[in-house]
């Protein structure tokens, strides 16, 4: 079995344990997802089966889409509401006016610091190990972008927000950095991803779904690799062609540039790139 799986991530387990869940009513071993979301968090998580694990590398680095809630007036050692709190301040309402303005700006390329409870590695060890042993190091500040930045709701001490983001963005560290700016402290209470690149939460499987499919061998929440990347297609039809792009090396193809499927027979053979008349393929099928 191979393909791309939607998962709608329910609150409360990690993003293995749907892993493991897969695993397990897939009797598939070569399962990843492309990028982990919270224990607390919920939503899209896409999950790559089979050969498709090949892609997983790509499909993480796509801008995601997050609904996310957050409280003023405290802040935990992980920055969500499941951590220990730290900090207090006796200032936890804010204007509508102060939160829109410092909304604002955070909007677009910002420098972040990434949380100690985090999987990053440094040395070797995982952040968030070293966090529960008490040690807290230094880390760099990346850039990120934030490419869209809303308030859904705004009530007293809680505040709700649409994300839109880069790859490696924390969204529990931009609010803590909100409630910074508001020489407050602000707590991320929830978090929902919505959207991975152009996939939706609205066309994701529970695991419970998937278990009933499985159990009746009805493989639709299956999507092939082919069929999950909105690019072109294009035939290679020379053996000359072939031989070159399957040894990663530049075919001489007529077409625009930009991303392709590429087949020959009308076989998926996948993915390249275009560029000055020449495709090189970059993930193989």
């Amino acid at each position: 079995m191979e393909g791309i799986v939607i998962i709608n991530k329910p609150s409360g387990i990690t993003s293995f344990d749907v892993i493991r869940v897969l695993r397990k009513n897939l009797k598939e071993r070569r399962i990843g997802h492309t990028g982990t979301l919270d224990p607390l968090a919920e939503g899209v998580l896409i999950v790559c089966v089979g050969r498709a694990t090949k892609l997983a590398q790509e499909i993480e680095g796509f801008e995601k889409e997050y609904i996310a809630e957050f409280r003023l007036g405290f802040k935990t050692d992980t920055y969500d509401i499941e951590g220990q709190i730290i900090a207090t301040s006796d200032n936890k309402r804010v204007s509508y006016q102060e939160l829109s303005d410092v909304i604002e700006k955070f909007k677009g390329k910002i420098s972040q610091k990434p949380p100690m409870y985090s999987a990053i590695k440094v040395d070797g060890k995982k952040l968030y190990e070293l966090a529960r042993a008490g040690i807290e190091v230094e880390r760099k500040s990346r850039e990120v972008e934030i490419k869209r930045l809303e308030i859904l709701e705004f009530e007293e001490d809680r505040v709700k927000i649409l994300c839109k983001v880069s790859k490696g963005t924390y969204i529990r560290s931009l609010i803590d950095d909100i409630g910074e700016e508001l020489k407050t402290y602000a707590t991320m209470i929830s978090l929902k991803r919505t959207k991975v690149g152009n996939t939706q939460i609205e066309n994701s499987f529970t695991l419970d779904e998937i278990s009933n499919l499985v159990e009746r061998e009805d493989n639709r929440f299956l999507i092939l690799v082919e069929d999950y990347f909105n690019y072109d297609k294009v035939e290679i039809e020379s053996d000359k062609g072939l031989n070159l792009f399957k040894n990663g090396q530049h075919a001489k193809i007529q077409v625009k540039d930009g991303f392709y499927r590429v087949y020959s027979n009308g076989q998926f053979i996948g993915l390249g790139v275009a560029k000055n008349g020449y495709l090189k393929g970059y993930k193989y099928f």
